[in-house]
């Protein structure tokens, strides 16, 4: 496959074609005055060759100069091309990057979302009703995915919970009421007691008194 058979610019293809024409307008000049220095032998030109090679030689510096022309613009296209193209190399670097970033963070949070659903939280270990207790209680739950059942459970057992604290703490008063009532009867039956011996103690000389008159 010929080189100009890869080249699809228009601008590249001109240079192509000019220099194949200069090219070969310098092959035509180089041969017209080889023939014509061999024609003549002592290598001197005859006036129409001359004025012929004149004339080549007018036409080459033409596509010499609009090839120089050409070149010059193809070469500013390239250095164009090239700036355009190192832009968008860097836009698609850029991008790749962001695209590894996301990549990345896909992956982290892919596995924070693996180690949430495989964390063993302390409410699948709570001492729950059954669901089907549950739901014969509180029919109102029966259409409830799974999450809000779930949630649904750990209220009722938050609100039980908390009735049954109540309960406790209203015990735990009571009891320290009971605590302080039978201290305080201790505390009657301990001074009683001392009172009654006293009164013992007391009424000893009139018993002795009334032994005596017996």
């Amino acid at each position: 496959m010929a080189v100009d058979d890869h080249v699809t610019d228009p601008s590249l293809a001109a240079v192509l074609e000019t220099s194949k024409a200069a090219r070969d307008q310098a092959l035509a000049l180089v041969d017209l005055v080889a023939q014509a220095s061999a024609a003549t032998g002592d290598g001197a030109l005859p006036a129409d060759v001359l004025f012929d090679v004149s004339k080549q030689q007018k036409l080459l510096n033409t596509n010499l100069a609009q090839l120089r022309g050409l070149h010059r613009t193809a070469h500013f296209r390239a250095r164009d091309t090239k700036s355009q193209t190192a832009e968008a190399r860097h836009e698609v670097d850029v991008l790749h990057l962001q695209l590894q970033n996301l990549y990345y963070e896909q992956r982290h949070l892919e596995g924070e979302i693996g180690a949430c659903e495989s964390f063993d939280h302390t409410y699948q270990s709570l001492p729950l009703v059954p669901v089907d207790e549950f739901l014969a209680a509180h029919p109102e739950h029966a259409d409830a995915d799974e999450d809000a059942l779930m949630t649904a459970r750990i209220n009722q057992e938050r609100v039980e919970r908390e009735a049954l604290e109540q309960q406790r703490l209203e015990l735990q008063k009571r009891k320290q009421k009971l605590i302080a009532e039978n201290k305080k009867r201790r505390d009657d039956l301990a001074n009683l007691d001392k009172d009654l011996e006293k009164f013992i103690d007391a009424a000893k000389p009139i018993q002795q008194l009334f032994e005596k008159v017996a």
